[in-house]
C-alpha cells in the first residue's frame, strides 16, 4: 500500500461511516445504496484486467488466488444489492416488483 492509499484509509477512520444519501425517505436511500453498488461490482470485476496479473506470480497460484477472492467481493456485492432489494420490498409491504 503506497503512503498516500495509506493516508486515505486513515482519513477514513477518522471520519468514521458514511452519512446516508440526502434523499427524502427510506426507499430512495435504498436505492441509492443499491446504484452504488451495482457501480462498485463493475470497479471490482475491472480488477481483473489489471497490469499486475501480466507479471509473474510470487508465489504458487498468486494471480488465481486473486481472481478468487475478486470473485468473492464481486458476489457479495451482488448480495449486499439484493439485500437492499429486500428492504425495499418489506417496506412496500412486502410486495415483489416482479411479477410471478
Amino acid at each position: 500500500m503506497t503512503e498516500k492509499e495509506q493516508n486515505d484509509v486513515n482519513e477514513g477512520q477518522r471520519q468514521g461511516p458514511m452519512p446516508l444519501p440526502e434523499k427524502p425517505n427510506f426507499k430512495e436511500n435504498c436505492q441509492s445504496m443499491r446504484a452504488m453498488l451495482e457501480n462498485n461490482k463493475r470497479f471490482v470485476m475491472n480488477l481483473k484486467k489489471h497490469p499486475d496479473f501480466k507479471n509473474e506470480q510470487t508465489s504458487e497460484n498468486q494471480h488465481g488466488e486473486m481472481i478468487a477472492n475478486i470473485m468473492l467481493c464481486y458476489r457479495h456485492l451482488e448480495d449486499a444489492r439484493m439485500r437492499m432489494g429486500k428492504a425495499i420490498q418489506a417496506y412496500d409491504g412486502g410486495t415483489s416488483c416482479y411479477p410471478r
